[in-house]
């Protein structure tokens, strides 16, 4: 179209009537119109200019019969009221046009026209063109002569605006093997052709028995606008059924049971399956905790995220890894606009926005050794962290009892989800992500700190105190406890027996003072620097140590301690790496999530990760290979003390008296310290109960598979003491290390 040099060449023909050029701006509904100039008429009526802001104004209100009553319908493109608005909605709503802005450039009174520039922003990006409005100027005032090319430049009454989605594939979770975690996976979508069901209540009652769901909920999917006779109609999704499961020596009983349910589903007349692609998680409740789930966005979600991608069909991120890394893993969907001419052919392309699929995710944890842990704890509440001791890679972080993510997936009924609720074992409760007392786990850290500060000689002997001791008389009643009188009462020994009365009376020769620096230096109080946000650990309820019964008790992981499974993992990775504890990291490479460093996931959306380079490897800027691993606590003891409690820990698991005695080993060193907490609901609780705890690790850096894990088990005063985790990890170590040692 040609067009007049704006502003310089005039028109011969009559003019529109000008007084004065002022600037103009609107805000409306979702839309911001503006023009940079426009004219008011001396006669007082409104110009082209103000109807043209007018008219673009509400197309954000989408008050399309407004803008119909702007139009000369006789001279326009529609004299249909009903057929306008149907063709502006369609085309404005469809393509989720917002931020519209209008400059006008010119009007030639010769042509009845304003020339403007218009932009807005649509599903595909931002739209931007040049057009000319023209009108007719009647007793009542100029009117609008309508016509499609006022929605886009070369767009006729038979052309169709087209929208062509390209859906982002969301990016999977990966183990550092390349196992799936999270990813793509196939469900059976069961449904409903409603011109083949017979006797429909019966049928619909039936459905709701096999599939626990409301009839009525059934009724109304069959009552949707859109379906037909022959719609398939979906009523739910259900897991797949594996032929390679049913085949089986020993089919899986719950296999089993899924067969017998889809054969009495496609009994019913009218009932098909298909298959329908998920998001699956193939591990299932032994890493439901740390993968989370996905769930269909919501109306709050779309408000919240408003310009960030997502539409009603989008999944998001509602808790674990899954919420953690939302904005690295969903992608972004692509979508073109174009218009397509009456014989289906595009005509030509309004805006296109490429496809960006989401990024795969690859974790430092072992999906097997995940497994195995899960395996061995997944009927006792609570918790195991395990992680590479020398280069901070976090090789697995379990919660038990757990959930399956994809039953979530899939959808929980009620019943289901008030059974996870009301479970008294709390198996939506994330374990590895709570402070708990440690008990004796906390005797090498302690035994360290003696040794760095100078207040323990590591060769005195404490004396025989028996099975009981108080300092003195001012004490009460109050007595340490322990279980085994040994000589002589030094600190290996104490390390061995696992004495609290040594470890108490440490405690009392450390300092309230000194132990609180110093367990402030050990990162207590601070958040545990890692892509996961965990609590902080504690010495105390408040800002201090405040008894001496209080100091004697933290002395053996007793009194106010508590302390995160993951924390105490790093803590102990100073022992074998002469006194620097390594940072912990989850992901492996140069996809840790990149600058949400240290928000981390509590409930399930945040997102974060450590920046590049401080995902617990340090790059060698020659080849790109790994030259050592990030402390995270450098020189936090010294190289001597580190392996003077190293050597105590190793004797706790490789000598007979040792409380860690039944997992060593004849071929590798393992080294670490057993624990038992009593919480007690008050002083004057006599009964309580006891968390068992177990820390190992290879202990020389030689080991061919290093590993550190560490184990938490609530209540086991009446199944084993902390023998019962010393058990289960010595199963997870010999599956994990080979060779089931004797």
């Amino acid at each position: 179209m040609e067009r007049k040099k704006r502003h310089k060449q005039k028109s011969t023909g009559k003019r529109f009537p000008r007084a004065a050029a002022i600037g103009l701006a609107f805000a409306v509904t979702g839309i911001a119109v503006c023009a940079a100039v426009y004219f008011i008429n001396k006669d007082g009526r409104e110009t082209p200019e103000e109807i043209l802001v007018r008219y673009m104004a509400l197309i954000g209100k989408q008050d399309y019969e407004e803008m119909y009553g702007m139009t000369d319908p006789e001279n326009s493109a529609y004299k249909d009221k009903e057929a306008f608005i149907q063709r502006n909605s369609a085309i404005y709503e469809g393509i989720e046009a917002e931020n519209i802005q209008v400059e006008i450039q010119e009007n030639d009174g010769e042509k009845n026209a304003v020339m403007y520039e218009m932009s807005l922003d649509t599903a595909a990006g931002k739209i931007r063109f040049e057009n000319e409005m023209h009108f007719t100027d009647t007793e009542d005032g100029y009117q609008i002569l309508w016509h499609d090319g006022l929605i886009f430049p070369g767009l006729s009454d038979s052309d169709k605006v087209r929208i062509d989605a390209a859906p982002a594939v969301r990016g999977k979770l990966l183990d550092r093997n390349g196992r799936m975690l999270a990813g793509p996976g196939t469900a059976s979508s069961v449904g409903i052709v409603p011109g083949k069901l017979v006797n429909e209540e019966s049928a619909l009652q039936q459905l709701s028995e096999l599939l626990d769901t409301d009839p009525e909920t059934i009724r109304n999917r069959l009552g949707a606008a859109w379906v037909k006779e022959d719609s398939f109609v979906p009523v739910k999704t259900i897991p797949k059924v594996s032929e390679l499961d049913l085949m089986a020596l020993e089919p899986d009983e719950k296999a089993l049971q899924e067969k017998a349910r889809q054969d009495a589903l496609l009994a019913v007349p009218g009932v098909m399956i298909t298959d329908t692609e998920v998001r699956t998680y193939p591990f299932g409740p032994a890493a439901g905790h740390l993968t989370g789930y996905v769930g269909n966005v919501t109306a709050e979600d779309l408000e919240e995220h408003a310009g960030e991608g997502y539409n009603e069909n989008s999944v998001i991120g509602r808790s674990g890894l899954e919420g953690l890394f939302e904005k690295e893993l969903k992608g972004r969907d692509g979508c073109s606009i174009y218009i397509e001419d009456k014989d289906g052919a595009q005509k030509s392309v309004l805006a296109s926005r490429p496809v960006e699929h989401g990024r795969d995710i690859t974790l430092t944890i072992d999906a097997l050794l995940q497994e195995s842990l899960y395996r061995q704890f997944q009927e006792d509440p609570g918790c195991s962290a395990a992680m590479d001791p020398y280069t901070g890679e976090v090789l697995a972080l379990v919660s038990t009892p757990s959930f399956d993510s994809n039953e979530f997936i899939l959808g929980l009924s009620d019943a289901q989800w008030n059974a996870l609720n009301e479970e008294e074992r709390k198996p939506l409760l994330n374990r590895f992500r709570q402070v708990w007392c440690p008990g004796s786990t906390f005797k090498p850290v302690i035994a360290a700190i003696g040794l760095k500060t100078g207040k323990v000689d590591p060769q005195e002997d404490f004396g025989n105190a028996g099975l009981s001791w108080q300092k003195d008389a001012s004490w009460g009643d109050y007595f340490v406890t322990t279980l085994h009188a040994y000589e002589p009462v030094n600190m290996e020994n104490a390390l061995i027996y696992s004495d609290n009365i040594y470890f108490a009376k440490a405690a009392l020769k450390i300092g309230a003072q000194t132990l609180e620096a110093s367990l402030k230096e050990l990162g207590f109080g601070e958040e545990l620097p890692f892509e996961i946000m965990m609590p902080a650990s504690q010495f105390s309820n408040t800002e201090h140590i405040e008894s001496e019964i209080q100091l004697a008790d933290s002395g053996y992981g007793q009194g106010q301690i508590l302390v995160n499974p993951l924390h105490l993992a790093s803590m102990y990775t100073a022992f074998c790496n002469g006194g620097n504890a390594v940072k912990p990291y989850l992901v492996r490479g140069e996809e840790s999530g990149q600058d949400e460093a240290g928000e981390g996931v509590s409930a399930g959306n945040e997102s974060g990760g450590d920046a590049v380079g401080e995902n617990g490897l340090v790059e060698n800027a020659d080849d790109g290979k790994a030259a050592g691993p990030e402390f995270w606590l450098p020189g936090i003891f010294p190289a001597d003390t580190a392996a003077q409690v190293l050597e105590g820990m190793k004797k706790a698991v490789n000598s007979p008296e040792g409380t860690g005695y039944a997992a060593h080993r004849e071929d590798i060193v393992l080294a670490g310290k057993t624990g038992t907490a009593e919480i007690k609901a008050s002083v004057e609780d006599t009964e309580g109960t006891e968390i068992g705890w177990f820390a190992v690790l290879t202990a020389e850096k030689e080991a061919g598979t290093p590993v550190l894990i560490v184990s938490m088990v609530e209540n086991v005063k009446e199944i084993g003491g902390s023998g019962y985790v010393v058990n289960k990890d010595k199963i997870v170590l010999d599956e994990y290390l080979g060779g089931g040692q004797q």
